[in-house]
């Protein structure tokens, strides 16, 4: 439902609708069963018979805003309730001290490894929230100053990224068919010889232009490696590196036995990072939480899951990466949104301490 059309649905109900709606939203999120008539009834600040509670329930079906899921079973929120209900409804809860305890004690002691650290935070945020954690790690743009290939097998390669900062990456890539230790030495010192100093995107460039100004110069084999190695660094391929998913068991325990298997596929998807890319670049675009509700992201269109996620930035104020939690639509977005908006702050506090030192 676009923005317009939630303002005009929330302006429609009268006092008594919004209240009964705001019930019934609160009830389902809190017990995940439909809500009936008499159960609105018992604990409504008027006195009102369940037939009055029930014709009310019957036009929040008829806005799309409740539906039935069985005969004569009471009401739950439908997707466009939901997001009426979070955009204009939502009443968020304080951070807890001991949601924060945990948090903060992912502060690592000298720890300069910014992977590790948020491995930490997703960890902790999946173990808060009962959910599973993303975290998408900023791009490393500090400058480089050596790389290596090393073979690991006849059909892969490491290449180890050393930054002058003192980080150390690491990732596998399939090199080309009958490579030889000599050209192995070669790509090697091809790069190298003008590698140092620069950050992986102008690395990228000047190998570029390099490959195509020198190409007679090189053993096809060694330009053929050198490209593959090329290939893991773009764009694309650092969001796959850079995406961390904890605690999925979490949310395969909230899922009943019918749904199990569409959690997994959900997991499969993030892992190969479809359409994850999508949902990061809409986040990275904008300050502040956002949500993502079942079929509005095709990501989670068929487990009916939600995505709360929030941009960190770094002491230049720039948007870097993102952290969030998924978990099923009937979530407590009260308690959530604002642990995923802390998180997002603090990891922002690291980010900045390590830039400090």
């Amino acid at each position: 439902m676009p923005a317009s059309d939630q303002t005009k649905a929330l302006h429609d109900l009268n006092e008594r609708a919004r209240e009964v709606f705001r019930r019934v939203v609160e009830s389902y999120l809190h017990s995940g069963a439909p809500v009936g008539s008499r159960t609105i009834t018992r604990d409504f600040h008027e006195k009102l018979s369940a037939a009055t509670i029930r014709n009310v329930m019957q036009d929040l079906e008829y806005l799309g805003l409740l539906e039935a899921p069985h005969v004569s079973a009471g009401r739950v929120p439908t997707q466009q309730g939901l997001r009426l209900f979070v955009d204009a409804l939502l009443e968020v809860d304080p951070v807890t001290a001991a949601d924060r305890q945990m948090l903060e004690a992912t502060r690592g002691t000298n720890e300069r490894d910014i992977t590790t650290m948020l491995d930490r935070v997703g960890s902790a945020l999946s173990g808060i929230t009962k959910g599973a954690s993303l975290v998408l790690a900023p791009k490393h743009e500090a400058p480089i100053k050596h790389i290596e290939f090393v073979p690991i097998a006849n059909d892969r390669a490491l290449v180890v990224l050393v930054f002058a900062d003192g980080q150390v990456e690491n990732r596998v890539f399939t090199p080309p068919p009958g490579l030889l230790p000599s050209s192995l030495r070669e790509a090697v010192n091809f790069i190298n010889a003008f590698a140092s100093g620069l950050t992986l995107s102008g690395l990228r460039q000047r190998l570029r232009t390099e490959i195509t100004q020198r190409r007679q110069e090189i053993d096809s084999i060694a330009g053929d490696l050198v490209e593959r190695g090329m290939a893991i660094w773009e764009n694309e391929g650092e969001r796959h590196e850079r995406l961390i998913v904890r605690g999925r068991a979490n949310l395969l325990d909230q899922t009943d036995a019918d749904g199990l298997l569409r959690i997994r596929e959900l997991f499969d998807d993030l892992e190969r990072k479809r359409d994850i890319a999508e949902v990061l670049d809409l986040t990275e675009r904008g300050d502040g939480v956002r949500i993502f509700i079942g079929a509005e992201n095709k990501l989670f269109s068929l487990t009916g899951s939600t995505l709360v996620v929030s941009p960190y930035m770094n002491a230049d104020s720039k948007i870097v990466g993102a952290v969030g939690v998924i978990g099923p639509t009937r979530l407590n977005y009260g308690r959530i949104v604002p642990i995923v908006d802390y998180t997002a702050q603090l990891v922002g506090r690291m980010l900045s301490d390590l830039g400090s030192e």
